[in-house]
């Protein structure tokens, strides 16, 4: 008999039974995740099921995918999910992105989050099975602390070798996507490991697993370690937890060598994730905004890139360059460190920690024929606004240098 992969092993735990590949189990869920969309689609569904949440401590509910409210039927949106919220107990965030404050202060290594939400895999990062489910499926785990699951191939994926200069996890992960497509993965987890994992730490982490909603994945997962260790103690929230892995012999669909110190600045060109190309093949292209946001690199480290690039500098003329951090706390830390005063003096637009433009709603929806440089995780048409507009996915350094020239640069220049 062949050994387990990390993801059986959780799924394992949470079923309270050994399970097989393909297996279907009901299982524990250790958090419920919804915002303030999904879960105005959960509600009807809930009081079909249950007239209380099993518990309220373990429901996170947060208002972030476009808040503050930016017309009347969001705020009256807001007003019905308050108004459940308060009949059951449980409490509203509105700390930011829902994923980066799940990351911060909630998820631990091998619990399991369900999310009505597709980037719900960021949490992986801290070496947790988080998945997206749907609202009806968020509405039954808060129903009933279970979900039901059937346990998931893993797709290995071994990152060798050191970044260069300019290059980033999220280079690294849009080269994976184009290796693997938009569907490579589909209901696969992803797992990462190989010799340059010990030098990512959990925020360069969660943006790869982040960006594994976008290949088809249940979920991305880095096993926990020494990093999740440390990045747990400077967020004052670290307990003992064990160390799972993979067993050596565990069986997986495949497995994939990825040497990173070839990795270039690349960017995922409209209207798909897996149309990926070196920065240096676009270079020069007009853009109109840039959006240093989203739960997939809006970080204080992804910051602190963008404005080693960008200091003692301006934004373009005729650029809009909008920074939204992804939570409250990344927010003050920028306050604290004068990165968003700074952004602000060079030309910045600073909006309140939240989704913001990434799913055009608010705060920097595109119009026609817009171009923008995002460092968010989706490209396809209308995403961010206007079919007509075209957006273009990259690192935080490709998009902070592209935001000085007014045109796709590659950073590489800035950082000698």
């Amino acid at each position: 008999m062949s050994g387990e992969t990390l993801a059986q092993k959780i799924l394992s735990e949470h079923a309270g039974r050994p399970l097989s590949v393909g297996d279907m189990a009901v299982i524990n869920v250790d958090y419920v995740l919804a915002h303030d969309t999904t879960t105005a689609w959960a509600i009807e569904p809930f009081r079909q099921i249950a007239a209380k949440v099993f518990d309220p401590k373990k429901i996170f509910i947060f208002f972030d995918h476009a808040y503050p409210a930016p017309n009347l039927q969001v705020a009256e949106m807001h007003r019905k999910i308050e108004r459940f919220c308060r009949e059951q107990g449980v409490k509203i965030h509105y700390d930011g992105v829902c994923h980066q404050v799940m990351a911060e202060s909630y998820t631990y290594p091998n619990t399991f989050l369900l999310g009505a939400d597709s980037h719900t895999p960021t949490g992986g990062g801290i070496g947790a099975m988080c998945v997206g489910f749907g609202s009806t499926d968020a509405a039954v785990a808060m129903a009933t602390g279970k979900i039901w699951v059937r346990v998931p191939q893993t797709i290995r994926i071994n990152l060798e070798g050191k970044l260069p200069l300019g290059s980033y996890p999220k280079d690294v992960i849009l080269g994976i996507a184009k290796e693997l497509s938009s569907e490579g993965a589909n209901y696969r987890v992803v797992e990462f490991g190989g010799s340059a994992i010990p030098d990512f730490g959990v925020p360069s982490r969660l943006t790869l697993t982040n960006m594994c909603a976008e290949i088809g994945a249940k979920t991305g997962i880095v096993p926990a370690d020494s990093q999740t260790r440390a990045y747990l103690e400077r967020q004052n929230r670290y307990q003992p937890f064990k160390e799972l892995r993979s067993d050596d012999d565990a069986l997986f669909e495949r497995v994939l060598d990825i040497d990173i110190s070839k990795t270039e600045p690349t960017l995922a060109c409209p209207p798909d994730i897996d149309r990926d190309v070196p920065v240096s093949e676009m270079e020069g292209t007009p853009i109109t905004q840039v959006f240093l946001g989203s739960c997939t690199n809006c970080r204080i480290e992804d910051l602190a890139v963008a404005y080693k690039i960008m200091k003692g500098r301006k934004v373009k003329e005729g650029v809009k360059f909008i920074v939204t951090p992804a939570s409250r706390e990344v927010y003050e830390q920028g306050l604290l460190n004068g990165f968003l005063m700074e952004f602000s003096k060079m030309g910045a637009t600073i909006a309140p920690p939240g989704c913001g433009a990434c799913l055009g709603r608010h705060m920097g929806v595109l119009g026609d024929d817009d171009v923008c440089v995002s460092t968010s995780n989706r490209n396809f048409t209308g995403r961010m606004g206007s079919p007509k507009a075209k957006i273009y996915l990259a690192s935080p350094a490709t998009a902070a240098a592209s935001a000085l020239t007014g045109k796709i640069t590659d950073p590489r220049a800035y950082l000698k």
